[in-house]
């Protein structure tokens, strides 16, 4: 594969931020999980943009299958733009960027500190003013993405949060699962996914397709295929995606599907059936079905594999891209930091 871009580059790099990141940050995780266990809040609040808000899905969905506690976005207009402030008392407000200097984030989560908010600041800028907002700021420590397309910054904030919830609920089967993480982003890295450059070379339009932990992936995965390959793609959940969107589908419409081995296995799987039996060109990682182009992946825990899936599918995108024509480390219209008021 091409490894000329800075995407491709900075990719490789996930694994041994992840691996840095889980060492600095243990004895901190440790202590927050203390608070929040003392805290107990009513609510989660996520507050994101981008990439980072797909990274707030994930959370969504571990916080609440492993604690229990409502888990909920919050949408920056109404402090930045409509001037509310919603209650926050007893809650919880994770927000997660990669800048940390974004203005309508800012406004969101001083509003949400002011209304009685725990801050915790998910931040790969040391220096951002997001840090200065938060009780407790966790470094990603991805370092510096020169790539438009956040690639080890989004995987970086994806094991901070398994990492903070497996301290949380001091679950032992999680905690093995972030600290295998590293070691099975690298062997990630190196699974072909080269297969999905063919059906996709001349695509433009396609569903990407996951439920439960692997939705976040989806998203993420949609926004990458917009960024740097111009490709209009639409990420769904597999137990909504029938709802309507399934009418678009016909002879040769791509559809990339994403399964984790936990309880939403079985549905996916079914509805890759349904998508071939429509005539879908299905591009499925994470299960086998006679039909579909199969994408390699890894068996690891649940919550994990998602996780190694969006590393496999950086390559991919990296690739596709570029047999694309286009450069994914400049997408047209797009800059790093979006300022949005």
């Amino acid at each position: 594969m091409s490894m000329s871009t800075h995407m491709a580059r900075e990719a490789t790099q996930a694994a041994a931020a992840v691996r840095a990141q889980l060492l600095h940050n243990d004895v901190l995780m440790r202590r927050i999980a203390d608070f929040v266990r003392e805290l107990a809040p009513h609510v989660v609040i996520t507050c994101a943009r981008g990439s980072s808000d797909h990274a707030a899905t994930f959370a969504k969905y571990l916080i609440e299958a492993q604690t229990g506690t409502p888990t909920a976005s919050a949408a920056l207009s109404i402090s930045s733009l409509y001037g509310a402030q919603p209650a926050m008392h007893r809650s919880l407000l994770l927000a997660i960027s990669q800048s940390g200097r974004s203005p309508d984030l800012l406004a969101a989560v001083s509003s949400a500190r002011a209304a009685g908010a725990c801050v915790l600041a998910l931040c790969n800028s040391p220096q951002a003013p997001l840090n200065q907002l938060a009780r407790f700021p966790i470094p990603l420590l991805a370092g510096t993405e020169a790539s438009v397309a956040a690639t080890k910054s989004f995987i970086a904030s994806l094991s901070a949060i398994l990492h903070l919830v497996a301290h949380w609920q001091a679950d032992r089967a999680l905690l093995d699962a972030v600290q295998r993480l590293p070691d099975e982003l690298e062997r990630a890295w190196q699974l072909d996914w080269r297969p999905a450059v063919a059906p996709l070379l001349k695509a433009t339009n396609l569903f990407v397709v996951a439920r439960g932990y692997g939705l976040a992936i989806a998203q993420e995965a949609a926004l990458k295929l917009k960024e740097t390959c111009g490709l209009h793609a639409e990420a769904f959940s597999a137990a909504e995606v029938q709802h309507g969107p399934m009418a678009l589908v016909r002879d040769g419409f791509p559809v990339l599907m994403l399964s984790q081995s936990d309880a939403t296995h079985a549905s996916t799987l079914a509805l890759a059936h349904e998508f071939i039996a429509r005539g879908a060109r299905v591009l499925l990682a994470g299960a086998w079905t006679e039909g579909a182009v199969l994408l390699p992946t890894l068996a690891s825990h649940p919550v994990s594999e998602p996780i190694l899936m969006i590393q496999s599918f950086y390559r991919l995108a990296n690739e596709l891209a570029i047999a694309r024509g286009l450069n994914p480390d400049s997408p047209p219209h797009l800059r790093k930091v979006t300022e949005t008021l």
